[in-house]
C-alpha cells in the first residue's frame, strides 16, 4: 500500500510517499481502506520528534485521524462488518498512522459513519471533536449556565469546542483575530475577543473554565480570570508546564488532558451532528502524496477548522 512514511524527525521534507506492506488486523481488531485522514498539530509535533514520536523507534506512518471503509475483519472483531462507513482515531499513540491506503486498529475505536456525514468531514471529525469533548465534559465537568472562554476558537479543535459548549448549554467566549469573529458568532459564541485589538483578559469577566489551545503566555494570563473553584485547561500538553506551575503559585486549578481513542465523545459528535448543532469546518484538502504540503499549511497556525488528506 502506498504511506505517508516519516523515516527520521524533522521538516514537513521528512514526509514521503512510499510503499509499504499492507497491514493485517490483529485480534479483536479492524482494517479500513482510508478515504480521508484529518491533520492535526499533534502530527507536525510527532513528525518533528516532540510527543509520542520520543517513545517510537525507526520510521513510522503519521496521522490518526481516519475515515474510510472496513475492509477486513481481525479474530473476534465485533460490531462492525466488511463494507461498513466508518470514521475513528485509530491507535492513537502509535506510531500505525492513518496517512495511508489502510489501517488497522481494535474495532473499539471507530464508529458508523452516517449518511449525513459527507467522507472529508468524518475524516476531519474524531481526534480534534473527542479532544474538545474529553476536555470539556470529562476534565472540566462543563455544565449548562457555566461560564467558559475558549482561546483559538476558530481552529480546528476550538470550533468543535465552542459548539459541545454551546450544546451543553454554556455561555461561551471566544477569542480570534478580528477577521474570524463572525465566524465565532455563527458557531455560537455569546461573546468574542479580538486578542489583537487588547489585551483579552481586560475585555472578559471571570469565567468558571478556560480552555486554552495556546499554551505558554497565553494560558499564565489567563489565570486571573478563573473562577474560585473554576479549571483551566491547557492544550497543547507540551506548552502547559508553565501554566500549571503558574496555577499551583497563584492557587488555581490547572490540567493538561490527553484524548482516549476509545474513550467517549465520538457518539455524541455524532448525534449532535445529526441534530444540526455540529459543523465541521475543512479549511482546504490536500492528496495524500502532497501530505508535507499539508503539514507546511498547518504549521503557519492561521487555519480556520482543519486540514485532511484525501485518500
Amino acid at each position: 500500500m502506498r504511506a505517508i512514511v516519516c523515516q527520521a524527525p524533522g521538516g514537513p521534507e521528512v514526509l514521503r510517499p512510499t510503499d509499504i506492506p499492507t497491514p493485517e488486523p490483529g485480534p479483536g481488531e479492524v482494517r479500513v481502506r482510508v478515504q480521508a485522514a484529518g491533520v492535526n498539530p499533534i502530527d507536525w509535533k510527532t513528525r518533528s520528534g516532540g510527543g509520542p514520536a520520543r517513545n517510537f523507534t525507526g520510521p513510522f506512518v503519521v496521522g490518526w485521524d481516519v475515515a474510510g471503509v472496513v475492509d477486513a475483519l481481525g479474530p473476534g472483531a465485533e460490531g462492525l462488518s466488511v463494507g461498513d462507513p466508518v470514521l475513528g482515531m485509530a491507535r492513537f499513540p502509535s506510531p500505525d498512522g492513518a496517512y495511508a491506503e489502510y489501517v488497522t486498529a481494535p474495532a473499539g475505536h471507530f464508529r458508523a459513519r452516517p449518511d449525513d456525514l459527507p467522507v472529508v468531514e468524518a475524516g476531519a471529525l474524531p481526534l480534534a471533536g473527542m479532544t474538545a469533548w474529553q476536555s470539556l465534559v470529562d476534565v472540566g465537568n462543563l455544565r449548562a449556565g457555566q461560564r467558559v472562554l475558549v482561546h483559538a476558537a476558530a481552529g480546528g479543535v476550538g470550533h468543535l469546542a465552542v459548539q459541545i459548549a454551546k450544546a451543553l448549554g454554556a455561555h461561551v467566549i471566544g477569542t480570534a483575530s478580528g477577521p474570524r469573529l463572525g465566524l465565532l458568532r455563527s458557531l455560537g459564541c455569546d461573546e468574542v475577543v479580538d486578542y489583537t485589538a487588547h489585551p483579552f483578559e481586560e475585555a472578559i469577566a471571570p469565567v468558571d473554565l478556560v480552555y486554552d489551545l495556546v499554551g505558554g503566555e497565553t494560558a499564565v494570563r489567563s489565570l486571573g480570570l478563573v473562577k474560585p473553584g473554576g479549571l483551566l485547561i491547557c492544550l497543547p500538553t507540551v506548552a502547559a508546564d508553565a501554566a500549571l506551575e503558574a496555577a499551583s503559585a497563584r492557587g488555581v486549578r490547572a490540567s493538561g488532558a490527553l484524548v482516549d481513542p476509545a474513550g467517549g465523545g465520538l457518539s455524541e459528535l455524532l448525534a449532535l451532528h445529526a441534530e444540526g448543532r455540529l459543523r465541521v469546518l475543512v479549511a482546504d484538502t490536500f492528496p495524500l502524496d502532497r501530505a508535507a504540503d499539508a503539514h507546511r499549511l498547518g504549521e503557519q497556525g492561521h487555519t480556520l477548522g482543519k486540514l485532511v488528506l484525501t485518500v
